[in-house]
């Protein structure tokens, strides 16, 4: 009797814990709207009939010992199942609540004031009365946010200020011992490294006096009505830093992906790092942001995504509906979270050394790879003969594995790790209701997804950048190419295949070598835009050299910042 007791106990905790799990992940399911109409009442029925045998078999109809046990068993690790559900649906729910929370006063900004690491200060007090220089026009907002820090804390006057037009003299002020610390915004130090003379900077100099602080983020939309129905085009913005994804930094990888559902089609559109380009500037950014200057892409990251989806609209000549900021730490935690992701390596595409991070590369072949394996092979560039143009195409593959990875089965092994590293690996600005729309989306049609993909192409030279203050190597698009990327996006809106647009026609350089006169510190410069044929091109102009920046010798990668030996 003290048994059937005990056991009847138990029975009824389970049956409540059990009506608890039930009733809690019907609530959770239905406030996140989740899965398809077609599909929520079935899996409620499921949910409620299940239960409601269970409840009968363990309260009811298990009589003998063997039949209580068994009845326990399976009663017990459907009430785990249920709870483990639950979770998941709750983490599920968190995850999209944090992505698609756009409040304002989250982007990340340091400032910082540096020294040689060879010198004698160590600290904010050891510099009173030294001469420290800032920039003139650049980053006036930050910079005075770092001294009202100091005016608070040291008082009027701590420093004797010396103002430079651009970041690199300050640096070469700084070198020469005209002052002895430099005032700089971080995500200029990008800007600094990729110049061959100060590739060292980050190691032959240090912080010792730093401030953060938060700026508005306005990151809206070009809504779609049913993004289940209608094609879109989402930017994705990758940015050259770890860590924290809100914080900026040059933008490295601008792609555009172009979605249809209804043809289940996805186009990937890329463009070199350096292409030359004309700055759109945000117009509630940073005020030093050089609007209607020339510059790379990567560099219009520092001024916030909206400056570089701006820029992108512009050059295009057409609209993003959404974006997505994501950075290497991103790629890194999402990867693992997938417990790797597959990388079918073709021919041109193997090499022996990832330079990216002087590790093995991969051969050709299948292969299961980690994250940083992954970051290694889209960052690669140094091992091909066609250098940024291959590393465009891996970030293509990887993204292409990545997507294939997640919604495949194999993702529930690893479901809450791979939920938590998706919570900090990027920013968007889709909605939460969006979100769920595709999820559904997914589960109730398992489309067959077909990618395709497609890259502008260039010449090399150096020239005037605006964020610098000074010429860098660039790569100046071939407006040809630029259009049939353009072509190809529609094609894929209209519901056909981008394939079906031709790759033909000479090349079009608008932004010709001899002809641009941009100069950061004249706004009212102005850019001719004149038509050059592909004959006028003189042979050294003709090919984009997509290893520049790289020093043989040295081992050092000039423009990612990268020892490479």
């Amino acid at each position: 009797m003290k048994n059937k007791g005990i056991y009847k106990i138990i029975s009824l905790i389970l049956s409540i814990v059990m009506v608890v799990f039930a009733v809690l992940i019907v609530l959770q399911l239905l406030k996140m709207d989740i899965l398809p109409h077609n599909l929520f009442i079935p899996v409620i029925l499921i949910f409620v009939l299940v239960s409601l045998i269970l409840i009968l078999w363990i309260n009811f109809m298990a009589h003998g010992t063997v039949s209580r046990v068994f009845a326990m068993i399976f009663v017990l690790l459907y009430t785990v199942s249920m709870g483990i559900g639950n979770y998941y649906v709750y983490k599920t729910d968190g995850f999209m609540q944090k992505v698609t929370d756009h409040k304002v006063g989250d982007v990340k900004n340091t400032v910082s004031i540096i020294v040689r690491e060879d010198s004698k200060f160590k600290d904010l007090s050891s510099l009173k009365g030294k001469k420290v220089g800032r920039l003139n026009n650049v980053d006036k907002v930050g910079t005075g946010k770092l001294l009202k820090a100091i005016k608070k804390e040291k008082g009027d006057d701590y420093f004797n200020i010396k103002k430079y037009d651009g970041a690199l003299s300050e640096v070469e002020a700084l070198y020469n011992g005209e002052i002895d610390a430099m005032i700089l915004n971080e995500s200029y130090r990008g800007n600094i490294t990729s110049v061959e003379e100060y590739e060292h900077f980050s190691t032959e100099t240090r912080v010792i006096y730093s401030t953060t602080y938060y700026t508005t983020k306005k990151n809206d939309s070009l809504v779609v009505s049913d993004i289940t129905k209608n094609p879109f085009t989402i930017l994705i913005s990758g940015n050259d830093t770890t860590g924290d994804v809100s914080e900026l930094s040059r933008s490295d990888v601008n792609m555009l992906v172009t979605i249809n559902p209804k043809t289940s089609t996805i186009l990937l559109t890329s463009m070199s790092r350096d292409t030359y380009v004309e700055t759109v500037c945000d117009a509630d950014g940073d005020v030093a942001c050089p609007n209607g200057q020339m510059d790379k892409i990567t560099h219009t990251g520092i001024y916030g995504l909206n400056t570089t989806r701006e820029t992108i609209e512009n050059f295009y000549d057409l609209k993003v509906n959404y974006s997505y900021r994501v950075n290497f730490t991103s790629v890194i935690d999402v990867v693992d979270a997938l417990d790797g992701i597959d990388l079918n390596v073709e021919e041109g595409e193997q090499c022996d050394l990832f330079w990216a991070n002087m590790k093995p590369g991969l051969p050709v072949g299948q292969h299961h790879v980690d994250g940083e394996t992954a970051l290694a092979f889209a960052r690669e560039r140094k091992a091909y003969v066609d250098g940024d143009y291959q590393r465009v195409r891996n970030q293509q593959k990887v993204l292409q594995a990545i997507i294939n990875r997640a919604i495949s089965s194999s993702v529930l092994v690893n479901y809450t790790s791979f939920i938590n590293s998706l919570q900090s690996a990027f920013e968007t600005n889709m909605t939460y209701d969006e979100i769920t729309d595709l999820i559904k989306y997914e589960l109730q049609t398992k489309p067959e997804w077909k990618f395709e993909t497609y890259q502008i192409s260039g010449i090399g030279d150096e020239l005037m950048c605006a964020s610098l203050g000074q010429s860098a190597n660039v790569q100046i698009p071939d407006l040809n190419t630029v259009r049939i990327a353009r072509e190809k996006i529609q094609a894929v809106m209209d519901g056909k295949s981008s394939y079906d647009v031709a790759e033909d026609g000479a090349p079009e350089y608008s932004y010709y070598p001899s002809q641009v006169t941009t100069d950061y510190l004249d706004t009212e410069t102005e850019t001719v835009d004149n038509e050059v044929s592909s004959d006028q091109l003189t042979q050294d102009q003709e090919t984009y050299d997509p290893n520049a920046g790289y020093d043989s010798e040295t081992g050092y990668d000039t423009e990612d910042n990268t020892t490479e030996g």
